[in-house]
């Protein structure tokens, strides 16, 4: 399916989300996200009976940022620049955070300003040995956003988040996955390989204790120990009453493998 700057290619339960504007290594333009929220209205439709979604890059990049061009060309008067965030890129970025199935991002080169943003959504990070990572901001005199301020330093700590956005400093792929930003890293020529491998063995797990187990996580950061044990036993009384339990739990009696159906 093809949307502005973006493509979703379905191959069975697994949507891939391709960021296509590879003449600009995939800058972020508002046509770009529009296009992001119409592939997210088929990724989240039912009908097309997607189990894990994928995004990456089209061509040497994965995300290079917002697209700059002609922002400088008005100096007689000053812009918001956090209304765009506000009306664009917060909307996609709830609905990636709120996905109800695994999401996995394919970093296939820089990664840099919101790109990263975007490359550090995934519940699994996976990357290519010459990608990189950069907090571009400081560069053109803005803060960091994308919630990037939210996630670099749970990831990486506090040091290492600000020695990352005050200095503005490429982050290879290897240094990353060192630090704990990323989960692993692949020769080039095997990132799409691995990536896909990875995904369908997610998707044919058993999603919706995924999707329930993405939704813990990204709860646990700001809830007390006894808020999060409530989480934890509603969750677990919905992953309990699915039919993936009870495949699951028949399976291993049974000493087979599971064929969960996402139910």
């Amino acid at each position: 399916m093809e949307f502005e700057r973006v493509r979703l290619e379905i191959d069975g339960p697994v949507g891939t989300l391709t960021l296509n504007h590879p003449e600009v290594m995939n800058a972020v333009s508002p046509e770009m996200l529009g296009g992001l929220m119409r592939a997210m209205d088929e990724v989240e439709d039912p009908k097309n009976g997607l189990r894990c979604l994928v995004m990456t890059g089209e061509g040497r990049g994965f995300c290079t940022g917002a697209n700059l061009q002609g922002r400088g060309d008005n100096n007689a008067g000053r812009t918001d620049a956090g209304s765009a965030l506000e009306t664009a890129y917060h909307p996609f970025l709830r609905r990636l955070r709120n996905l109800k199935m695994p999401f996995v991002t394919s970093v296939n080169g820089p990664a840099a300003g919101v790109g990263m943003s975007f490359a550090l959504m995934g519940d699994l990070v996976l990357c290519a040995r010459s990608s990189y990572f950069l907090q571009a901001f400081r560069r053109i005199g803005l803060v960091p956003d994308g919630g990037s301020t939210w996630i670099l330093p749970r990831l990486v700590g506090k040091a290492r988040a600000m020695e990352l956005s005050l200095l503005g400093e490429k982050l290879p792929a290897e240094t990353a996955l060192e630090w704990g930003l990323v989960n692993r890293v692949f020769d080039d020529a095997k990132l799409a390989e691995e990536t896909k491998k990875l995904a369908h063995d997610l998707a044919n797990g058993p999603t919706v204790a995924l999707g329930l187990i993405r939704q813990l996580y990204w709860e646990s950061t700001d809830n007390t120990y006894e808020e999060q044990l409530n989480l934890e036993r509603q969750n677990q009384r919905t992953a309990g009453n699915s039919r993936d339990f009870k495949e699951g739990v028949r399976a291993f009696l049974e000493k087979r493998p599971a064929q969960f159906k996402g139910e």
